[in-house]
């Protein structure tokens, strides 16, 4: 597949995942415990790409939305927009770190038991690629690579439809019982 049509599919597939929030009810909003109570990580995530619990509003200040969640992992996809610039005119390092910082948290999340919960208390970021809004749609993949009582650990990348690597991330992530 050219980059073009890799491109134009994770497009599509963007559009199926709104439309599917949408058909869910899905807005950016804050779950209630009642939503989530007695829910794994994992139930959880897949309640918010169905729709059915809110998902952050960080993802529409950023652009990105999530894409699909398996068992310590988590795909996001967004594309920068001029209002995510710093005043040099490039891709504020920001945008990258959030995008990263969403699926390796994500992926962490994942595997969280029904009580359990997660913060990053690390998150290490290298932009190797400058991308633009002309750049097209980036996917962040979160992947687990440690995940026990008390810590966390997960590695990210951001990719283009080329499969060029714009960035890529660590993180080291607290894990603690939730207060009921």
């Amino acid at each position: 597949m050219t980059t073009e049509e890799t491109a134009m599919q994770w497009n599509e597939e963007l559009q199926a995942v709104r439309q599917r929030l949408l058909a869910g009810g899905g807005q950016a909003g804050l779950a209630q415990p009642s939503q989530v109570m007695g829910k794994t990580g994992l139930e959880i995530m897949q309640a918010m790409l169905a729709g059915q619990i809110p998902y952050p509003h960080i993802a529409d200040t950023m652009d990105f939305a999530l894409m699909e969640v398996s068992p310590g992992k988590a795909v996001f996809q967004g594309t920068p927009q001029l209002k995510h610039y710093n005043p040099l005119g490039t891709v504020h390092g920001g945008w990258y770190a959030t995008l990263l910082d969403s699926a390796v948290g994500c992926a962490v999340h994942t595997l969280m038991p029904a009580g359990r919960g997660y913060t990053t208390a690390e998150l290490s970021v290298n932009i190797v690629r400058a991308a633009s809004h002309a750049t097209g749609p980036l996917r962040a993949i979160g992947t687990v690579i440690h995940c026990g009582k008390q810590l966390a650990t997960a590695e990210g990348r951001i990719v283009g439809p080329d499969g060029k690597l714009y960035a890529h991330a660590t993180t080291t992530c607290l894990v603690f019982d939730l207060k009921g």
